[in-house]
C-alpha cells in the first residue's frame, strides 16, 4: 500500500531545503574539497595538482559521505598536514557560491505561506559563509547542520525527529526536499515525515515523490 500524507495544501507548514545541491549549487563547495584543498596539498608536498588531486580524493573516499569526518575542514587541514587556516580556505573560494535560478522565487513564494527552514549535512562552516554571500537567509526561521548540532549525518532519521523537537512540531507538521535520495528523501521518510527528492539530472522523473527543481517543488505541495 503506498505511504500517503493528508494535509492541506493550504495549511501552513515547517518546509524544510537542504543546501548544497538543492538551494545552492555544488560549485563552491566542489571548488573547496576538490581544487582548493589538492592545490594546498600540492603546494606544500611538492607534488603536481593532478598528483595531489588523486591523494586527496583518495583519502576522502575512504571515509565516505556518511562519516562525520567527510564534512569536518578541520579534521581534513590536520590530516592532511596543511599550515592553513580554514577560514583561509572557505574564503579563497567564496566567489563560487551561488544558488539555483529558481530560489529566490520560490523562497519567496513559499515563504508567505509557510514557515521556512533548512537541514543540511554541511558543516557551520561552509553554511555561514554561503549564508554570508547570498540574499536568502532572511527566508529562514532557523537553519540545522546535522554534523555541527547533532553530531549526526542526516542519514539518522533521528536528525529529522530531533529538528521536529527543536521546532516545536508535530512531524506531520514538516516536509523535506533535497538533492540526496538517502539523506534527502530515504531518512525523512523513515521517520514519517513528508518528504520530496530532488532530481535535477530526471533520472527518477517517474518516480513518486520527485521534483525536477524547487518550482516544481513549490507547485506540487501547493496543488498548483
Amino acid at each position: 500500500m503506498k505511504e500517503t500524507y493528508m494535509h492541506s495544501s493550504t495549511m501552513k507548514r515547517i518546509i524544510s531545503f537542504d543546501l548544497d545541491g538543492t538551494l545552492v549549487t555544488t560549485e563552491y563547495v566542489d571548488a573547496v574539497w576538490l581544487e582548493r584543498i589538492p592545490e594546498i596539498y600540492a603546494e606544500t608536498h611538492a607534488l603536481s595538482f593532478e598528483e595531489a588531486r588523486n591523494i586527496v580524493e583518495r583519502e576522502y573516499l575512504k571515509i565516505g559521505p556518511e562519516a562525520l569526518e567527510w564534512y569536518n575542514i578541520h579534521y581534513w587541514l590536520e590530516k592532511f598536514d596543511l599550515d592553513i587556516a580554514w577560514n583561509d580556505v572557505l574564503e579563497s573560494c567564496i566567489d563560487r557560491v551561488a544558488t539555483y535560478p529558481e530560489v529566490p522565487e520560490v523562497l519567496e513564494a513559499l515563504g508567505t505561506r509557510h514557515t521556512l527552514i533548512i537541514i543540511s549535512n554541511a558543516a557551520r562552516e561552509f553554511i555561514q559563509k554561503e549564508m554570508e554571500v547570498l540574499d536568502i537567509g532572511k527566508h529562514f526561521s532557523a537553519i540545522f547542520s546535522s554534523v555541527s548540532d547533532f553530531g549526526k549525518t542526516k542519514k539518522e532519521k533521528s536528525v529529522y525527529e530531533m529538528v521536529c523537537e527543536r521546532m516545536g512540531i508535530e512531524k506531520s507538521a514538516m516536509i523535506h526536499v533535497g538533492d540526496n535520495y538517502l539523506f534527502d528523501y530515504a531518512a525523512p521518510r523513515e521517520a514519517r515525515i513528508e518528504a520530496y527528492y530532488l532530481d535535477r539530472d530526471g533520472t527518477h522523473a517517474d518516480e513518486d515523490h520527485v521534483v525536477r527543481n524547487l518550482k516544481d517543488f513549490e507547485k506540487r505541495i501547493t496543488g498548483l
